[in-house]
């Protein structure tokens, strides 16, 4: 039987369980009318904006781009990975680029790209072996991610790409504080850095060698 003291205390309430990235840019899709700017998406994504927004700016990154795109769209993954690093708690966009928009039809397609893939993400992913107490981790993260955003935005064809996808894996990850998906994020940011470095050798290697030869040959 139940007393005045015990009727007296609430139930507890479930946690609402936040909203998945490909709700958000979902919802944005179909509210959008007329342009998509990027203030719009940074205050819908709300407090999770720093993990959505490597995503979100790393995604552009894996879509095939004409040369030199990288260096303009890898700029935001600096500015974002770089207030991780120092302890923000808010996303900050200089002005000029928080009035950069896309068309609701340039953002559907995007969303129509992007969603599926992290729909497929998000059914995977958990809260599970989260190696870092509470906030503490952010600028761990936010190194990493400023690693990769430097190595995403130098001019190497087709380098980008793997430094962009560790990008986007490692911002679900910190979004939904698994573990695992981080090992693996950071896995292939080690894989780009390697594969980078392995080509900045090899073009370095050749480049000496046309010297060499043009040297030898009186060129």
């Amino acid at each position: 039987m139940d007393t005045a003291s015990d009727m007296a205390v609430p139930r507890p309430i479930g946690r609402r369980r936040p909203r998945r990235l490909s709700e958000v840019f979902t919802r944005l899709s179909a509210d959008a009318k007329d342009r998509v700017t990027i203030e719009a998406i940074r205050d819908a994504l709300g407090d999770r904006s720093f993990a959505a927004l490597l995503v979100f700016f790393a995604a552009f990154n894996l879509i095939p781009l004409p040369p030199g795109a990288s260096i303009v769209l890898g700029a935001p993954l600096i500015i974002v990975s770089a207030q991780m690093v120092l302890g923000r708690k808010t996303a900050w966009l200089p002005a000029f680029l928080m009035r950069k928009s896309l068309s609701a039809e340039q953002f559907a397609h995007l969303t129509e790209r992007l969603a599926p893939r992290l729909m497929w993400l998000e059914r995977l992913i958990r809260p599970r072996y989260w190696p870092f107490w509470r906030q503490k981790g952010d600028r761990i993260i936010g190194i990493v991610a400023l690693i990769l955003a430097i190595a995403v935005v130098l001019p190497i064809p087709l380098g980008n790409w793997l430094p962009a996808f560790a990008t986007a894996l490692i911002g679900l990850a910190l979004s939904e504080r698994d573990g695992i998906l981080f090992a693996i994020g950071v896995g292939v940011g080690i894989v780009s850095l390697i594969v980078i470095a392995v080509v900045i050798a090899s073009a370095g290697a050749v480049l000496h060698l046309i010297w060499a030869h043009s040297g030898m040959t009186g060129w």
